[in-house]
């Protein structure tokens, strides 16, 4: 089987671990040429499952990777334009906010001209386990892969996001028939874009409502229905004054606030990322329902205050049993496919915890460096990014903060070695045992 040894360990080539990477080659070139990055697709991708061609993020493009971090850097979302022969165009375009397609291609070009850090494709992570020695002592984390492969590292670095929430009413429905926003592009596609498909889009935030439009325009033949549990879409809270909270300096405020503070912060910002709509969808969702009533031609419909209390199959049909939380009636709602807008499970990943698990530490936390606060007999460290909203506010899963995160990350890596051996130490006696075992799911 394929084995290697590596100082650090990067788990997902999304935009967290790239950043990372970046100030891993421009801060610690040493630990640079030490770090791996391991991806389960075969390329990289931004958002890889609403990955359409019309979509533009929230973000300013100078929220890159790098640039709040250091504005020389060679890796910049501009030095990217330039490269590629677009920076002029993109000027003309007038907009801070880029197509999520060139966010995407930025990041795939980033990680094409990494120096140091290498990174690996098609390597799906199956399991972690502690590497102990003879005292009990944890120096070392054995990372299985789904193709019998294993990497041994002493500091392990998490990014590759939450899990997909599947709401427990849809589970015993067949696969075929769900799809949830993070596959939407590539699942939908195997769907006859003529037939007269009847689809549910479950939810009420900008991901439910791109998959609605998206499917409204791409299956003409189609009715399309939003089932939410709100009064109707709103929009983004936009304003300069709350935006102010998505500053990397804000994250101090927010990891020394009072827990009655971080929750009150963390309610008020909601509908800033995760329950509003930008207004361009807004307006577009809105014109194409009133342009069809006045033409009696209406595909698109949206029920609200609705709750999804059952779901079943009756012959080919999916039946989505409704509840009206204005008169506590139910009805029935029959479709053919369901599109989950449904968000993220609100857990830590699962692979992180069973990780936490297995060292004694269940109820883990998270410094302010993004550390995992790990049992002392654990030195091996692991590190957590765009999971810490909890502790470190909103923005942690948002790129709003990557360039800075990384910084921080590398310093304490750096501290960290400065207290300990620099000596990598000799690989556990017990490794040699596991390499033999059966990878088995995280």
């Amino acid at each position: 089987m394929d084995h290697q040894d590596v100082e650090l360990l990067a788990i997902g080539a999304g935009p967290a671990n790239l950043a990372l990477a970046v100030a891993l080659e421009e801060l610690d070139p040493d630990l640079a040429a030490r770090a791996l990055i391991v991806e389960q697709h075969d390329d990289v991708a931004w958002q890889r499952g609403m990955l359409l061609p019309w979509s533009q993020s929230q973000v300013s493009f100078l929220k890159d990777l790098v640039t709040l971090r250091n504005p020389r850097s060679n890796y910049s979302f501009v030095n990217y334009l330039h490269s590629i022969g677009r920076l002029d165009e993109f000027i003309n375009l007038g907009s801070f906010t880029p197509y999520r397609l060139e966010i995407s291609d930025y990041l795939a070009w980033v990680a094409r001209s990494l120096q140091s850090v290498r990174v690996q494709h098609g390597r799906r992570v199956v399991g972690v386990e502690p590497c102990r020695e003879d005292d009990g002592t944890v120096s070392q984390w054995l990372v299985r892969f789904a193709d019998g492969g294993t990497v041994t590292c002493r500091t392990l670095v998490v990014g590759m996001g939450r899990d997909a929430h599947v709401p427990a009413e849809f589970a015993s429905l067949p696969r075929e028939r769900v799809i949830h926003s993070t596959e939407f592009t590539y699942r939908v596609a195997q769907l006859d874009p003529q037939a007269p498909h009847r689809i549910a889009v479950v939810g009420g935030a900008q991901s439910a409502a791109e998959m609605l439009w998206s499917a409204h325009q791409d299956f003409p033949n189609s009715t399309v229905t939003m089932v939410m549990r709100s009064i109707g879409l709103n929009g983004y809270e936009s304003s300069k004054f709350t935006n102010e909270l998505f500053y990397p300096s804000f994250v101090d405020t927010f990891n020394k606030a009072q827990p009655e503070a971080r929750e009150q912060l963390l309610r008020e910002m909601h509908r800033t990322n995760y329950s509003g709509l930008s207004p361009q969808t807004l307006d577009n969702l809105y014109r194409t329902m009133y342009l069809e009533r006045l033409t009696g031609t209406e595909r698109m419909a949206m029920i609200t205050m609705a709750e999804i209390v059952d779901t079943r199959l009756d012959g080919d049909d999916v039946v989505l049993t409704l509840l009206d939380r204005k008169t506590g009636e139910k009805s029935e709602l029959h479709c053919d496919v369901v599109l989950l807008g449904t968000g993220f499970d609100k857990r830590m990943p699962l692979l992180t915890r069973t990780l936490a698990e297995s060292v004694g530490a269940e109820g883990f936390t998270v410094t302010r460096n993004y550390r995992m606060a790990l049992p002392p007999s654990v030195t091996a460290r692991v590190y957590l990014q765009g999971v810490n909203e909890a502790t470190h506010g909103i923005a942690d899963s948002l790129i709003s903060v990557l360039a800075v995160r990384s910084g921080e990350i590398v310093a304490d890596l750096r501290a960290g070695r400065e207290e300990s051996d620099v000596d990598s130490p000799a690989v556990p006696r017990q490794v040699s045992e596991m390499l033999t075992g059966t990878p088995q799911p995280a």
